[in-house]
Parts: C-alpha cells; sequence; structure tokens
C-alpha cells in the first residue's frame, strides 16, 4: 500500500474540497490495482505534482517507468492523447492508459526539472536565465505538430476569455492599467479566435520539462491543445517571472526570455509578447479571485498578485 505524501494531500482537499478528500481515499487501492494490471512492482516512494501522484515502478520487474493518477478533471482529459500524438518526440514516452481513471504508465525521466537545474547552475554562476527559455523553446518547436481531428481546440476558449477580461475589469476596475487591459482584450480578439491547427503543449514551463536520458530534455504534464504554438511562451514567460523577480531586473529578464524562447522556437517576437501578456493579465485577474498554486490566501497570494501585475504592464510595453 502506497503513503500519499502530506503535502499533496492537503493542497488537493485545499484546492478540490469533499471531491479531493473522496478521490484520495480511492487513490491507494486504484494505484495498486493498475500496478498489478501493468505488470508493477514498487520502486520508490511516490512523488507529486500540481494534480497528480507520481509513484517510481519497475515494468516486468526491470523496465524503470513511472505511474501516475491524475486527479479526474477536464484539463486532464487530453493528456494521454498529447503523449500518444508525440511519441516520444520531445515528450516522455506513454505506455499505457486508463482514461477512467485518469492513469498512465509513462517512460521514466529523472526527477531534475529544467527550473531545479537552473537553479543549481545559478548557484554555481553557470548559467543565465534565458538557457532555461531557450530549452523550453526548443521543447516547444519540437511538440508543435500538426494536430490530429477530435482534440480540444483554444480558439473555442476565446469567446469565454473575452467575457472574462470584461468580468474582470468590471469587478477590479483598478487593479490594472486600462490599456494593460485593452491590449489583451485586443489580442483575443485579434488572434484568439481563429489559431493554426497546430498541436502544443499547452502548459509548457520549467517545471514540466525533466532531465532525461533519451534525450537531453522531455515535456510531461501536457493538456494537449490544438493552437497557436505562441501559447506556450506566455505560459513559460509567466512561470520564469517569480525567479527573475528574485534577481533584480525584472523588466531586462522577461526582455531575455522573449529573446531566448522565440529565436529558440522560430517565433516571431512580437506576436509572443501578445500572448505572454494576455496571460499575465489572465494571471494577474485570476490570482485575485483564486490565489494560486504557490499561494492561495494572504501575504504570499498578495505578493504574487503583485508580482504578476507587475509583469503585465512590463509585457504591455509603451
Amino acid at each position: 500500500m502506497i503513503v500519499l505524501p502530506e503535502a499533496f494531500v492537503r493542497v488537493t482537499v485545499d484546492r478540490e474540497g469533499p471531491a479531493g478528500s473522496a478521490w484520495l481515499a480511492t487513490l491507494p487501492a486504484t494505484v495498486r490495482e493498475l500496478a498489478e494490471r501493468w505488470d508493477c512492482t514498487w520502486d520508490g516512494d511516490p512523488l507529486y505534482g500540481g494534480v497528480g501522484i507520481v509513484v517510481p515502478v519497475l515494468r516486468k520487474t526491470t523496465e524503470p517507468a513511472v505511474l501516475k493518477a491524475s486527479f479526474p478533471h477536464p484539463e486532464n482529459r487530453s493528456e494521454p492523447d498529447a503523449l500518444s500524438v508525440w511519441g516520444g518526440r520531445g515528450a516522455v514516452l506513454l505506455d499505457e492508459r486508463d482514461d477512467d481513471r485518469f492513469a498512465m504508465l509513462l517512460e521514466r525521466a529523472h526527477p531534475t526539472t529544467l527550473a531545479q537545474a537552473a537553479q543549481a547552475a545559478q548557484a554555481a554562476q553557470a548559467a543565465q536565465g534565458d538557457e532555461v527559455a531557450a530549452i523550453g523553446g526548443s521543447v516547444s518547436r519540437r511538440l508543435a505538430v500538426p494536430a490530429p481531428a477530435g482534440l480540444p481546440r483554444l480558439q473555442d476558449r476565446a469567446a469565454g476569455w473575452e467575457e472574462q477580461l470584461r468580468r474582470d475589469a468590471r469587478d477590479f476596475p483598478d487593479a490594472l492599467p486600462p490599456r494593460t487591459v485593452q491590449a489583451a482584450t485586443a489580442t483575443v480578439l485579434e488572434l484568439a479566435h481563429h489559431q493554426p491547427d497546430t498541436f502544443i503543449h499547452g502548459d509548457l514551463n520549467a517545471r514540466n520539462i525533466l532531465a532525461g536520458t533519451r534525450e537531453p530534455w522531455l515535456a510531461v504534464d501536457p493538456k494537449g491543445w490544438v493552437g497557436d504554438r505562441a501559447y506556450d511562451c506566455g505560459t513559460l514567460t509567466k512561470s520564469r517571472s517569480v525567479v527573475l523577480a528574485e534577481q533584480g531586473d525584472l523588466a531586462r529578464g522577461i526582455r531575455r526570455t522573449l529573446d531566448a524562447f522565440t529565436s529558440a522556437s522560430e517565433l516571431d517576437r512580437e506576436h509572443a509578447r501578445r500572448w505572454a501578456q494576455l496571460s499575465a493579465v489572465q494571471a494577474a485577474y485570476g490570482g485575485r479571485r483564486r490565489g494560486f498554486r504557490r499561494g492561495r490566501h494572504g501575504a504570499e497570494r498578495d505578493r504574487l498578485v503583485a508580482l504578476v501585475d507587475e509583469l503585465a504592464r512590463i509585457l504591455t510595453g509603451r
């Protein structure tokens, strides 16, 4: 019987409430049943991410793998489809799937994330922040492939984004400068309603890129959207802002991040900047309503709100 990490239990219940508690109560038995079905034995303590638990296993007694089970949420449903489409190209390989239980058996990558590797290199004064963005951009480019039919499209969310921005501006009239909100709304109107038939990660940040053996870096935890691949630049830029702010000059760090990501991913910089600005504005309002994964309440939430407010202003430009 696996023992669920206390922090994972606490975060899941805090986020999902009674539904989270009910899912957690069945999770150990679910993992045990899937391990038996997929001929796996335990090979280490469970790890966890934002919404799922990852159990190191050996398949057929010798093959390193991980068994992942996620909280059942619509945005997690396309993850196995994404990994199947990529077939190991820039992402971990999918070996088995149980869609009803939001579970998969995956290639085992190293537990070191790109974010952790960057922190270690920075401590040794051997890396600059734009290396993270360059690696992220390179991974993003490899994952951008023609999309198969039937997968969720980002453009179908555009009308909801537009309505949410109007509601946010009304409910929080003094949160952001009007021109910052207007720029985000213009991006939705001009870029979001009609997007390419390209398959993208959808949540590409430095924590979702792991060191690999088969390839240097492998993406994990995709949302699996069809849409504009510049969307991933917004996700990575937003996630990098915490570290860049700690380094001192946030505006300079963001410029370098955009330069490195767009160069490696072969994207137009201005096009990517607009998507990143929209992502920052959405985060600024979303943080006020729901908090953040790093801080849902109190002083930490307020600090992060102030940070994404500044990020949105920087990305709006002059």
